[in-house]
């Protein structure tokens, strides 16, 4: 019975199937999928390495190119023409009369200081400025001609300067705006062999009466005005 029972207990158990795991089943089929190990770098808070680190951390590190700023161009200032400019003789205007085309043109200041519109005759412009002349244009067609008018007046020509003396080429000549002694000089050829070339003598005509002076050649110059240049004596 002893022996009966111990040949019982030493039977060899049957094959027992095992569930493999679905990553183990991946890996039979497509081998070990590579995954290196983190590299793990000691730190104590001192040495290369944490020098390194503070340097590339914070804004006072002390490697690498500076920070670039870009700053925005200066917007180019426009030319200021002079609102408060005195008409005169030799002015050439442009005349606008909104909605009258018969009306609207280029108007001549003649030697008495006027201009001669249709419908309204002479008006005069010595003296006054553009604006200024515009509204007494306006008063003067609402008197019986337009109910209500709407006038612009701007320069289209400015009357010229002259230049004398030690210079290429003498004479009248257009003037430009912003113009200075030493353009006005450039215009008419440049100066002589025999010309003084620091400073010049300016006349300058207005409602007041004539003014002379010597100026530098920095000086701005005024329509009408006179630029007479000397001779040096050495």
């Amino acid at each position: 019975m002893t022996a009966l029972a111990l040949s019982g207990c030493m039977r060899t158990p049957g094959p027992v199937a095992i569930a493999q795991p679905q990553a183990d089943l991946d890996s039979m089929a497509y081998g070990q999928p590579y995954n290196p190990p983190p590299v793990v770098v000691a730190d104590s808070g001192g040495g290369a390495i944490a020098a390194l680190r503070s340097s590339f951390a914070g804004p006072g590190r002390a490697y690498g190119p500076p920070p670039v700023v870009y700053a925005a161009a200066p917007m180019p200032v426009p030319v200021a023409y002079d609102t408060a400019y005195h008409l005169d003789a030799g002015d050439k205007l442009r005349v606008v009369v909104y909605g009258q085309e018969g009306l609207t043109n280029t108007y001549a200041i003649d030697a008495g200081g006027s201009i001669t519109m249709p419908l309204i005759g002479s008006v005069p412009a010595r003296g006054k400025t553009p604006a200024r002349l515009a509204a007494d244009i306006t008063a003067k067609l609402r008197n019986g001609f337009i109910r209500e008018p709407s006038v612009a007046v701007e320069v289209e020509a400015y009357r010229p300067f002259f230049i004398l003396g030690e210079v290429a080429a003498p004479g009248q000549y257009p003037y430009v705006p912003n113009m200075s002694v030493e353009s006005a000089v450039a215009i008419a050829g440049g100066f002589s062999p025999r010309a003084r070339r620091d400073r010049v003598t300016l006349t300058h005509t207005d409602a007041s009466g004539s003014m002379r002076s010597v100026v530098p050649l920095g000086t701005a110059i005024s329509p009408g005005d006179t630029v007479l240049v000397g001779e040096r004596w050495f």
